[in-house]
């Protein structure tokens, strides 16, 4: 190779990254965004497929604006009204437990007296414990509501970019199946398997985390608990630790209950928390998780605390669906690289 091709080499590669660098710098500022964007695409997708069914000529602009209004009225408006109630109930419970005025405070402090009758020099300081996870989420989650302009423009963004996606997300898609040195029908089957496996963890684990948090915040309005948005937000995580589930949060509600007395909704709960709530976790969820979900649920549980804390509340979503591509992406090294089989000889999991 003579000098003159290499100095070309040279320069068109030191042009490339510079640009890159130089695009990079104007995405990051909407990478969550785009995130979402994809995600959501990546979910509704097959729901696309069919209304472009349905709609005069097949026409995709048509299609994908439909998909998207239809994304705005159940997903993502639900979503933001919801969690600004999370946040605003968290906050408030945050300056409740900061100025001392809440009355589950003097029952921690009679509970603990009482213990200490049998366990001279036991505290459990469980106020100043619930005043730190409160001030943690607080700071993790509130942040994202801090700005109400600025958490609209990020749903904007998505909502435009999810439009674009639906409409021309084939050629996106084959703008890197050209990039990409493999060949194509391999990396279709990558992306396929991507894709399948980012709704199963949607559509699986987090939606019945989802559903058991809400049929818990049902029960907590019903038989009186305050904060229900609050703690049934709360037992959707806890619905994603494996082996504990909701009882984490519904226990202690029953507790207490059962502790102040009230014995007909501490009853009450205790019913709708085995019946109702255990009826997802036992009917519903297996037959959801079974669609192809096989990412533990310990690393869903990191990966939904992690995503909140770098995403704010849509990492819920979008935490367990970045682990789970690395995951597949990760077998798929194992596979074709290590092990130099084809990908197409790859069992799906998914």
């Amino acid at each position: 190779m003579n000098v003159s091709r290499i100095v070309e080499y040279v320069f068109f590669f030191g042009l490339l990254l510079v640009s890159g660098y130089l695009v990079w710098l104007i995405i990051a500022p909407f990478l969550s965004a785009l995130a979402l964007s994809i995600i959501i695409v990546t979910i509704c997708h097959p729901l696309y497929g069919k209304i472009r069914k349905l709609v005069p000529k097949r026409n995709k602009t048509i299609a994908a604006f439909l998909t998207t209004f239809f994304v705005l009225t159940v997903i993502v408006i639900p979503i933001v009204l919801l969690s600004s109630l999370v946040v605003r109930e968290l906050i408030t419970f945050y300056q409740d437990l900061d100025a001392g005025s809440l009355s589950i405070q003097g029952s921690f402090d009679h509970l603990e007296s009482y213990i200490q009758a049998f366990i001279p020099g036991f505290s459990i300081d469980l106020t100043q414990q619930l005043k730190s996870t409160a001030e943690w989420l607080t700071g993790n989650l509130g942040a994202i509501f801090a700005g109400t302009l600025s958490t609209i423009f990020v749903f904007f963004i998505s909502l435009i970019g999810s439009f674009y996606f639906f409409r021309d997300g084939e050629q996106f898609l084959q703008v890197l199946i050209n990039a990409s040195p493999l060949p194509d029908q391999e990396d279709r089957i990558i992306f396929d398997r991507m894709a399948r496996a980012v709704r199963s963890v949607a559509t699986g684990t987090l939606l019945v985390a989802i559903i058991q948090g809400t049929l818990a915040a049902t029960g907590f309005t019903l038989f009186g608990v305050n904060r229900a948005i609050l703690w049934g937000s709360l037992a959707s995580v806890g619905a994603l630790m494996p082996g504990i589930g909701t009882t984490i949060v519904t226990a202690p509600a029953i507790v207490y209950l059962f502790f102040v007395g009230d014995i007909f909704n501490a009853v009450g709960l205790l019913i709708w928390s085995m019946l109702i709530v255990g009826m997802v976790d036992n009917i519903v969820g297996p037959y959801l998780m079974s669609r192809g979900n096989n990412l533990h649920p310990f690393i869903i549980l990191i990966s939904v605390l992690g995503g909140i804390s770098l995403f704010g509340p849509i990492g819920f979503v979008i935490g367990p669906v970045i682990v789970t591509l690395f995951t597949v992406l990760l077998e798929i090294y194992n596979q074709y690289i290590v092990k130099e089989k084809p990908i197409s000889a790859i069992k799906s999991d998914y």
